[in-house]
């Protein structure tokens, strides 16, 4: 009889194993960001400050991507100016994070904000 102990153990590794994937998705699907903001329910300002923060940050994201392949292959080099150059990668990556953080604090801010007018016009349309 298996132990039960070790049989959690091999499923919380067997999660580690998988080779990871990367997933981009577009936020429209190729109309311009004006054909977008005609076409969308709600304030058309708000979907195309969304439109643009999430681009940005699949920008930051893919070329923290390409960083962190940079990183790994000077790592894997074992050439000591290469893993001098992983000082400055790392911060950039770090510096990137934050950037990625910031825009969806804006972008947390701005949901907020139209969640709230929607609620104070649907609000309003009810009470006439």
């Amino acid at each position: 009889m298996e132990d039960p102990s070790r049989r959690r153990h091999h499923k919380k590794n067997h999660y580690y194993h998988h080779p990871t994937t990367t997933t981009s998705v577009s936020t429209t699907t190729g109309e311009s960001d004006e054909e977008v903001e005609e076409t969308e329910d709600g304030d058309p300002q708000a979907w195309a400050t969304f439109n643009s923060s999430f681009r940005q940050v699949q920008s930051v994201l893919d070329r923290n991507r390409l960083l962190i392949q940079q990183v790994n292959e000077n790592h894997q080099s074992r050439i000591p100016d290469n893993m001098a150059q992983n000082v400055s990668l790392i911060q950039e990556l770090n510096g990137n994070i934050s950037k990625v953080a910031h825009i969806y604090s804006d972008l947390n801010s701005e949901f907020t904000t139209m969640c709230h007018k929607h609620s104070k016009n649907s609000g309003s349309r009810r009470n006439k």
